[in-house]
């Protein structure tokens, strides 16, 4: 009887589970405390966890069954920063003058649904255009398309000319000075405008430029792009709304500026100093260290001709280094919280990023908390997300290996379930 309740359940792989719904975890991974218990029951309400229990729970005749005693089972995983509407190829700068927002759409689609199966059941998205992963967002929501909860900062706030300036080389009959609405800001005045943009955009969360980025088709890729003053502007204003900041800083100046302003995040980091993590530490600033796009485009710039003669030097010169940044921000005490900057690297290859944190000294349980408890932390979605406990979102993954012994089993997920779907079965 119970395998028929297996077999009814796989059938409706995708589909909204409307009755209660008991799982059988043959090891469950308490992201709490980053301790790993046997043989637990977990009772699913709708989309919600309704109880979490010792043993296994016998069934009762109109409960939905699932059988997984021979999983581990973790929290749904939390990728702090992703692009969904890149991907990394020779053609992406050529891109820029020959797609269409719509052309970007269909692909973030795709790359969500990757994302998803991938075990990743909520992102954040940070930067695109057109409002394209807003409007994936809602689409989301709605149940049109499948994909994981998107937290969308929408566009990028930057300064003339800085990382995040969309105009930045291109043909001059092709640019044009662009302002707040566009994302880009000089002076304070500006810079209040540029989130007062966002909020209307219907954005979730502010995401600016301190410094200078690897991948943007301009010379620095570690200055200061604005001042003390217009960081200030922008995070006291989003405050006001309601929003986190993130702040993507690869200069040491740069990430200084922004944590003294006030942001919540400090994005690759790269270029950090002991000076600047133990400031990052004191203020309680998250970094996420995104070691996988350091990889991966210090390996593409190796390629002749995959970047642009300015990008390729950067990359050379930043990539190879955030490995090391992390394990010295690590040692020092700074909060870490999980992100890849995917759509540098391929979508559904995030788990990726777990092997080079273990690598980079931190223990293969912190390293799954920071895609869990301390994400969720950073999103301000503590009582929904992070862990699988009572009156959270039923998100949930399952792997064949014990994590802790092979932090690599979570790049190959078996099971899949948000928010009480069942999206991927063993």
């Amino acid at each position: 009887m119970v395998k028929a309740f297996l077999t009814l359940v796989f059938l409706c792989v995708g589909m909204t589970i409307s009755a209660k719904t008991l799982i059988h975890a043959g090891y469950l991974f308490n992201a709490e405390n980053g301790t790993i218990e046997p043989q637990m029951s977990i009772v699913i309400v709708e989309d919600r966890v309704a109880n979490v229990l010792e043993g296994y729970v016998n069934p009762e005749p109109d409960d939905i069954y699932i059988d997984l005693t021979g999983y581990y089972i973790l929290p749904g995983l939390i990728d702090m920063h992703v692009h969904l509407t890149n991907e990394s190829s020779r053609n992406a700068y050529l891109e820029r003058v020959t797609w269409n927002a719509a052309d970007y759409a269909i692909r973030a689609t795709k790359n969500a649904e990757n994302t998803l199966l991938a075990g990743f059941t909520t992102v954040r998205n940070l930067g695109d255009s057109d409002t394209v992963t807003i409007s994936l967002r809602n689409a989301i929501d709605n149940g049109i398309v499948i994909g994981p909860r998107i937290f969308s900062s929408g566009k990028t706030i930057s300064s003339t000319g800085g990382h995040g300036d969309p105009s930045n080389s291109l043909n001059q009959r092709l640019t044009h000075d662009l302002g707040p609405k566009d994302g880009v800001m000089n002076g304070e005045q500006e810079a209040m405008e540029s989130v007062r943009f966002r909020y209307k955009e219907n954005a979730d969360l502010i995401k600016f430029t301190a410094t200078g980025g690897v991948l943007s088709n301009a010379k620095d890729g570690q200055n200061p792009q604005m001042t003390l003053n217009e960081m200030k502007a922008i995070v006291s204003t989003a405050k006001d709304y309601g929003f986190k900041v993130a702040a993507h800083a690869h200069g040491a100046e740069g990430i200084k500026r922004a944590v003294l302003a006030g942001v919540d995040s400090i994005e690759h980091g790269t270029l950090m100093d002991n000076e600047v993590a133990a400031l990052m530490r004191d203020n309680g600033v998250y970094y996420v260290p995104t070691l996988l796009a350091g990889k991966w485009v210090s390996d593409k710039a190796l390629l002749e001709g995959y970047y642009p003669p300015f990008v390729e030097k950067k990359a050379l010169e930043i990539g190879p280094k955030l490995q090391s940044t992390f394990s010295m921000a690590y040692q020092a005490g700074v909060k870490i919280a999980f992100g890849t900057d995917s759509g540098v690297s391929p979508h559904g290859e995030n788990a990726k990023e777990f092997s080079m944190m273990v690598k980079g000294g931190m223990p293969a349980k912190e390293t799954i908390m920071s895609a869990t408890v301390y994400a969720a932390d950073l999103l301000g979605e503590k009582e929904n997300l992070g862990s699988i406990v009572k009156d959270k979102y039923a998100d949930l993954i399952g792997v064949s290996r014990n994590p802790l012994e092979n932090i690599s089993i979570l790049e190959t997920v078996d099971f899949v379930m948000k928010g009480g779907k069942v999206v991927k079965e063993p």
